[in-house]
């Protein structure tokens, strides 16, 4: 069989296109393996979102072809369909360009490739529907998968290049939705992750049936022990009457990643959104009125065209104001064709990097009581992986990571869960994708500190999914 193997970089969304690719290659004949050195074909799942996402998938490119020179190279994902007759005529590193399209072509592409050693081809399709298929293959952690309800976004955020990359909204049918997850959870899958460009926007074009209301609830009628966590939701179309089905059925997390971007209302017009400061916090009062144990995840944008110091002032009272669980603040990135890539008040990278840090360290602080308030309470985690002990580590005290329900995967903090090693029902409560009751002990940083009390659900021996990570 020819190996393959995939270097995954950028989003979520990207991450499910990476395993849908191993599904796609895998029926016909393709086999994934983990050591590049065996691989035939390496693919480079690449990001095209802003700046320094695409030059770390370039730099992997030409890294791969300096460490990996008998391999073929393809490079798929946003930066691959964005520019994809530029990059095959521009880096010959490359055997070939395929997007990230309809992602089912993707053998067809490779065994082209196989026929002529010669050729650099690129190939992109139109952007229509939502790939589906099986993923033998997750990318993340046991008992943790990603799913996509939505491809590609209609917002139009003037600084957002995602409508270039993956196009206008579209929904995914309610009915292969409910069906993919009724296998995760058959398989063992306890948490599931709905993803998408803008959740609040599933259902929203012109003749599609349901939307993010009636998907909920159709998914709280699937039987089983799992847990829901919603992912991205656009603050200006947040979908109030989901906090019904959340409150009355507990596996949807009370979980909410809002992205804000600003706090003034002069950048939040100039970013092409119809919210304010106001409705902002309005929305985050109501939602912590109805489900006051909830976490709060959002991201800034700083040094955003015409952003003066006194609209990064404003955002930072505006942080200050709604106390979010988590954030993430990111410098503007000027990218072309956008809205935003001529407007006028450029702001320096170091006022934007310097306003971007302001933010930080005050989330920091905030973060710090937040987790703060779990000290001496139980809560369950999710374990992710196992630390193995040093030989000469005589403890007996053994360490492991893992997530609360309030820590989304790869962006939020970890909790570190300490088990005595030398009992044996412990070291096997303890596996990645088991979930354990810990005592948190202790806050430090963004991370806690906990110690095992007992096992509350076991991940299956036998999988019919494979856990890359």
């Amino acid at each position: 069989m020819t190996k393959f193997f995939i270097d995954q970089h950028g989003c979520a969304k990207n991450q499910t296109d990476g395993e849908l690719i191993v599904g796609y290659l895998s029926k016909i004949g393709f086999e994934l393996t983990q050591n590049p050195d065996e691989a035939a074909f390496i693919i480079v799942n690449s990001c095209g979102f802003i700046e320094s996402a695409k030059k770390e998938s370039i730099d992997a490119v030409y890294s791969i072809h300096n460490n990996y020179p008998d391999a073929k190279i393809i490079l798929t994902g946003c930066l691959a369909q964005r520019y994809a007759e530029t990059l095959a005529e521009s880096m010959p590193e490359l055997d070939g360009v395929f997007g990230n399209g309809d992602l089912s072509k993707i053998g067809e592409f490779m065994k082209s490739l196989s026929k002529d050693s010669s050729a650099h081809p690129f190939q992109t399709f139109p952007q229509t529907g939502v790939c589906s298929g099986d993923r033998p293959v997750l990318f993340n952690y046991p008992a943790s998968a990603y799913v996509k309800i939505t491809e590609g976004c209609s917002n139009h955020c003037s600084f957002c290049a995602i409508p270039l990359i993956r196009g206008e909204l579209r929904s995914r049918p309610q009915k292969e939705i409910i069906e993919e997850i009724q296998k995760l959870v058959k398989d063992g899958i306890y948490e599931i992750n709905l993803i998408g460009q803008d959740l609040a926007a599933y259902g929203s074009e012109p003749g599609f049936e349901g939307n993010l209301y009636s998907l909920l609830k159709m998914i709280s009628e699937i039987p089983g022990d799992f847990i829901v966590r919603l992912l991205y939701i656009h603050p200006d179309h947040f979908n109030s009457d989901i906090l019904d089905v959340m409150k009355k059925d507990s596996r949807f997390l009370h979980y909410f990643d809002i992205p804000f971007q600003s706090g003034d209302d002069q950048i939040i017009k100039k970013m092409n959104r119809t919210g304010s400061r106001k409705l902002y916090v309005s929305l985050v009062e109501n939602i912590r009125q109805l489900l006051p144990d909830c976490a709060l995840r959002t991201t800034f944008l700083t040094g955003f065209p015409g952003e003066t110091d006194a609209n990064a002032s404003n955002t930072l009272d505006f942080l200050n104001d709604i106390r979010p669980s988590w954030s993430g603040c990111f410098p503007y990135s000027r990218e072309e064709d956008t809205p935003a890539y001529n407007f006028k008040g450029k702001v320096s990278s170091k006022t934007a990097q310097k306003r971007a840090s302001i933010l930080e360290e005050r989330q920091a602080q905030i973060t710090a009581e937040y987790l703060g308030s779990f000290v001496g309470k139980t809560v369950s985690v999710l374990i992710e992986e196992v630390i193995e002990s040093p030989e000469d580590d005589l403890s007996g005290e053994g360490l492991a990571i893992g997530r609360a329900w309030f820590q989304a995967p790869d962006v939020d903090g970890s909790v570190v869960v300490r088990y005595d090693a030398d009992d044996e029902n412990q070291k096997k409560a303890i596996q990645p994708g088991n979930v354990v009751n810990v005592k948190i002990l202790a806050s430090t940083g963004v991370d806690l500190d906990g110690r095992f009390e007992s096992l509350l659900r076991e991940f299956p021996k036998k999988s019919e999914h494979k856990f890359i990570f």
